[in-house]
C-alpha cells in the first residue's frame, strides 16, 4: 500500500481549510492543492497561504492521489462533474459530507469509473471560510468511512491512513446506518437549536434585545449551533430527510411524554430521565469527545 502523496481539496471553507492546515502540519511531504468555486474565497485562501490554490477544478485535481470534496452535500454531484476531466486513474474520490447515502449516489453517478469512498469527519465549529480552518480540528475526533460493498480494501486503508495521519480516529460503517446515527447525534440537535433560537426571536412577549441580553449558558450553546452554515444544513436536512423525519417523530413522542410528566407532577419520571441523560454526558467526556471543565471550558475574565 502506497501512502497518499498528493491531495486535492475542493471547497476551502472550515473543513477544507482545516484539512489543508492539518496536512501541512502533520504530513508535510504530501502536496496540497485546492479549489473553491467562489473566486473571492480563492483569493482569501491565497492571501493566507493556505495551499496551492488553482482556479480550475480539473487542474486542481490533476495528478492527485486523493480528492476530498468539501462542499455542501447538495453540490457534490456538480462539483464531481467539474473536476472529472482532470481525474487521474486510480485516484480516490472522497468527501466530508454529513450525509453518506445520497452523497455516495451522487458521486458514483458523476464519476462512474472512479474509486469513490465517502467519508465524514465528525468535527467542526460554527465558523466558516478559509480563515476558520485550523490544523488540530480532527485530533481525537472520529472520521467515518462508508465504502460501498466491493470497494478495494487497499484504497479504503489508504484513505483511513490519511485521516489517521492528520489526527483522526477512523471507523467504517454502512452508509445507511451512518445516516441514521448522525440523524440523532447531529442533525436533530441542529434542527432543535435552529427551532429554539427561532422561537425565542419570534416571541411577542420577549424582545430580541432581551433574548440577547439575558441568554443563559444553555441558550448560548443553542445559538452557537444555530450559527452554523445555512447552506450546508439546508442540504443536510433535505439529503437525509427520511432518517431525520424518523428521529424527529421519535423525539416528538418523547417530548409529549415529558410534557405529560411535567403537567401531572411526575417528579420520579423527570428525575429518572435526567439521571440517564447525565450518564450520557459523562460517557462523552470520558471518551475525550468534550471538555469536562466547568461551563464547557469557557474562559472567564
Amino acid at each position: 500500500m502506497s501512502a497518499v502523496r498528493s491531495v486535492a481539496i475542493i471547497g476551502l471553507g472550515l473543513i477544507g481549510a482545516s484539512i489543508a492546515r492539518a496536512t501541512a502540519a502533520m504530513l508535510p511531504d504530501v502536496r496540497v492543492t485546492g479549489h473553491d468555486r467562489d473566486a473571492g474565497v480563492r483569493d482569501r485562501a491565497r492571501a493566507i497561504g493556505l495551499c496551492d490554490v488553482i482556479d480550475d477544478p480539473a487542474e486542481a485535481v490533476a495528478g492527485a492521489d486523493l480528492i476530498v470534496l468539501c462542499v455542501p452535500v447538495g453540490a457534490m454531484g456538480d462539483a464531481a462533474r467539474a473536476l472529472a476531466p482532470g481525474l487521474s486513474p486510480g485516484a480516490i474520490v472522497s468527501d466530508v459530507g454529513s450525509c453518506k447515502a445520497s452523497v455516495a449516489a451522487a458521486l458514483v453517478d458523476a464519476l462512474p469509473d472512479a474509486i469513490v469512498i465517502p467519508a465524514h469527519p465528525v468535527a467542526g465549529t460554527e465558523q466558516s471560510g478559509p480563515e476558520a480552518g485550523f490544523a488540530t480540528l480532527f485530533r481525537g475526533r472520529w472520521c467515518i468511512l462508508t465504502p460501498a460493498e466491493g470497494t478495494d480494501p487497499t484504497a479504503v486503508e489508504r484513505l483511513a491512513a490519511f485521516w489517521r495521519g492528520i489526527g483522526a480516529d477512523v471507523e467504517t460503517m454502512d452508509a445507511e446506518h451512518h445516516d441514521r446515527v448522525l440523524a440523532i447525534t447531529s442533525h436533530l440537535p441542529h434542527l432543535i437549536a435552529y427551532t429554539i433560537v427561532g422561537t425565542a426571536s419570534d416571541m411577542e412577549a420577549v424582545t430580541r434585545s432581551e433574548v440577547i441580553k439575558y441568554s443563559a449558558g444553555g441558550f448560548r450553546d443553542f445559538t452557537r449551533i444555530a450559527a452554523s452554515d445555512p447552506t450546508m444544513w439546508r442540504d443536510v436536512f433535505l439529503a437525509n430527510r427520511e432518517a431525520v423525519l424518523e428521529m424527529l417523530q421519535r423525539f416528538s413522542e418523547d417530548l409529549s411524554a415529558l410534557q405529560r410528566a411535567i403537567r401531572w407532577g411526575k417528579g420520579d419520571e423527570l428525575f429518572e430521565l435526567f439521571s440517564r441523560t447525565r450518564d450520557i454526558r459523562r460517557g462523552i467526556v470520558e471518551q475525550g469527545q468534550d471538555d469536562a471543565r466547568p461551563d464547557f471550558g469557557r474562559v472567564h475574565d
